[in-house]
């Protein structure tokens, strides 16, 4: 996938936990996994909102294109 999710990247400079994090948000801590591990095929606005109030930062902080090829084999 060309999108990268960099949610741990922003939970670890707030030094949030996981279950922290999805509590707030408003999500179970297995779909923040499947965020975190580039499994996610869509992302709803309101889940993005939610996201980007409790980590006070843009979609851009934590969205990110990688165009196809250029991917990491993990993945990332």
């Amino acid at each position: 996938m060309a999108i990268i999710v960099d949610i741990d990247v922003e939970l670890s400079k707030r030094k949030m936990s996981v279950n922290d994090f999805a509590d707030a948000v408003g999500i179970s801590p297995a779909n923040v996994a499947v965020l975190k591990n580039g499994r996610a095929k869509a992302v709803r606005f309101s889940t993005l909102d939610a996201i980007c109030k409790v980590l006070e930062c843009q979609p851009g902080d934590i969205l990110r294109w990688i165009p196809d090829g250029l991917e990491r084999q993990d993945g990332s």
